[in-house]
């Protein structure tokens, strides 16, 4: 049956090229919210982190109606670090919407999403987004995006792929670039003309294919997909089984069936091949299992997620102000979390360690790891992580790295710290282009050259840079990178940090924390530019005498401290070092908090022992 009602695309792009406003625009002007209805931007990113960080971490499901015709929606994340969720969502879909910044083109996300369509053999409609910027480049774009599907050998019916030139805050798209649009029905248009209606076989025999998985506390899991084949109707009684796995069948029921309409989803007696669904019932549901007839049981092959390339240790808090904050602090808590997590993330990766009290965490980049980090933190679990580190690989006895490849838009005037950071850091110069008054600098790095970069970066280019990177390949080890490194401050007792103490320790470097702060023995409250840590007592008050000093009642002027998020803390800590997480505070603390201990393990490194 060919199925002329619907449309199954994903909006896929670079981090911020506007996808997410776009679809704003399509369900507004789709007649999708009542005409007085009050709708927030950015509706699709409903987490808490989505809409601090303005960035889509969890690919969305949405619908629109245009001329009789349903178009199912997947707007993917654009940050590198999340693109696992946009290798499986591209299952779903028959189409994409791949959406350029008419200013900055290609980026290396652009590339990566691209590359997986291509893959699949989905069609393109190729979108020039935010047109209305003043310094839009439109024709240069158009042929860096032809470049690019060259270069990734697109076939003759992809290269000529349709463009259109919109303006996602606006809502208008015109197909030509020399015209203003009024409106997005060109868009509209070009997604029922060029993407074809789908051939499915609605006759045969049920198979859906979970391409994501929701979890609500009232019905449990919800798995979400295409009906690849058959109907679908709520009490069916289905087998569950997956392509990678034949062995393992386990048999239950849809207990519920849902359509996705607009931003809702709404409950349905029936639901044909091709529809995208959500279902509930079925409690041990994975991505990238099949749901069959119990009487047709045939696994649908799930698309190849990449691997990991960055690693973590989770371990139960064990420093002096341990479970103070937390609600969930022990290593069934971790464990249970860090388990359940894998359920929806396809990229991540959990595995047990010797010790019963921590886990190896890997997955796509180190904001990948941040994120969870965060959810965790905000929910109320309190853990330690350790400095994030690559992950090796060895072929035929040859070690290889993580190479990612990095884009740097920087002004003319500050390429030469670039080109000195990058050099030191192993990064290889691929291509060069001035934009203007600007440069567009593209290198090869490995990814550990890029930890604790983002900083040194935005410090070199006085806060006028842009980067962006994507992991491109493992390639082999480039050697030793020597990293300018800088000593911590430690406390040397545990007390509350006093003006007096702090007025001292700051004479050797820069502080995190204020008076009043909370500290214990062994937790870094700073930084020395030298290259070693020192002790500091942070607690030490004034001695008091009975006779009066001409300057006692100066006050004592603090340095504003320097406040780390949890990103540049991560950045920070080094492999002797451990991050304190709790939903009140992020800690920086050494791993051995006893100074002569401390001082005994590292004569012991020095001689080899």
């Amino acid at each position: 049956m060919i199925r002329e009602d619907l449309r199954n695309i994903a909006i896929i792009a670079h981090v911020d090229h506007g996808k997410t406003t776009l679809v704003d625009q399509l369900l507004k002007q789709s007649g999708t919210f009542r005409a007085n209805q009050v709708v927030e931007e950015r509706v699709m990113d409903n987490g808490d982190l989505e809409r601090e960080r303005g960035i889509t971490i969890l690919a969305k499901n949405t619908s629109v109606h245009y001329n009789g015709v349903k178009i199912n929606i997947v707007d993917t994340p654009g940050h590198a670090d999340f693109s696992g969720e946009v290798e499986r969502s591209l299952k779903m879909v028959s189409g994409v919407l791949l959406l350029v910044d008419a200013a900055e083109g290609p980026m290396p996300q652009t590339r990566f999403v691209t590359q997986k369509a291509l893959e699949l053999g989905l069609k393109l409609i190729i979108v020039v987004n935010k047109v209305d910027r003043p310094d839009a480049r439109v024709k240069e774009v158009i042929d860096e995006v032809l470049e690019l599907l060259m270069d990734l050998n697109a076939t003759d019916e992809q290269l000529e792929s349709p463009f259109l030139f919109c303006s996602g805050r606006e809502g208008t798209a015109s197909s030509d670039p020399d015209v203003k649009g009024t409106d997005l029905k060109p868009l509209y248009e070009a997604i029922l003309s060029h993407f074809p209606p789908l051939e499915m076989d609605t006759e045969g025999e049920l198979q859906i294919l979970v391409s994501s998985i929701d979890y609500n506390e009232y019905v449990g899991r919800i798995g979400i997909g295409r009906i690849e084949r058959g109907v679908a109707k709520p009490n069916m009684d289905v087998t569950v089984c997956n392509y990678n796995h034949p062995e393992v069948n386990t048999r239950g029921k849809l207990v519920a069936l849902y359509e996705i309409e607009g931003l809702e989803r709404v409950p349905c007696e029936s639901a044909m091949a091709g529809d995208i669904v959500c279902f509930a019932g079925l409690e041990k549901i994975n991505i990238g299992d099949t749901l069959c007839a119990s009487s047709c049981v045939e696994a649908v092959p799930f698309v190849k997620i990449s691997d990991p390339t960055v690693e973590m240790i989770f371990s139960v808090n064990d420093s002096p102000f341990a479970g103070k904050e937390g609600k969930f602090v022990t290593t069934r808590h971790l464990r249970e979390r860090l388990y359940r997590e894998l359920l929806r993330d396809v990229s991540l990766r959990v595995e047990d360690t010797d010790s019963t009290d921590a886990f190896r965490v890997s997955g796509r980049g180190e904001m990948h790891l941040s994120i969870l980090i965060e959810t965790m933190r905000r929910e109320g679990y309190e853990f330690q992580v350790s400095a994030p580190k690559v992950l090796y690989k060895e072929i035929d006895g040859v070690k290889y790295e993580p190479v990612e490849r990095l884009i740097v838009d920087v002004p003319e005037t500050v390429t030469g710290p670039v080109f000195q950071s990058m050099g030191e850091r192993k990064g290889e110069l691929l291509h060069m282009s001035a934009m203007g008054s600007r440069m567009r600098l593209e290198f090869l790095v490995p990814s550990r050259g890029l930890f604790g970069y983002k900083s040194e970066f935005l410090t070199d280019t006085k806060g006028e840079g842009v980067m962006s990177s994507v992991f491109f390949e493992y390639q082999p080890y480039k050697g030793e990178i020597s990293r300018k490194t800088v000593g911590s401050l430690v406390a040397f007792e545990t007390g509350e940090a006093v003006t007096y103490g702090l007025f001292n320790a700051q004479g050797r470097g820069v502080l995190f924390i204020t008076p009043g702060t909370p500290v214990y023995e062994g937790m870094v409250v700073g930084y020395s530019p030298k290259d070693e840590d020192i002790n500091v007592n942070v607690c030490k008050t004034k001695h008091l005498t009975n006779t009066r000093s001409s300057s006692s009642d100066e006050a004592l002027r603090l340095i504003p401290p320097k406040k780390l998020s949890l990103e540049e803390s991560l950045e920070f800590i080094g492999d002797d070092e451990l991050l304190e997480i709790t939903p009140k505070t992020v800690r920086i603390r050494k791993r051995i908090l006893d100074s002569e201990l401390r001082a005994k393990a590292r004569a012991k490194a020095k001689a080899g022992l």
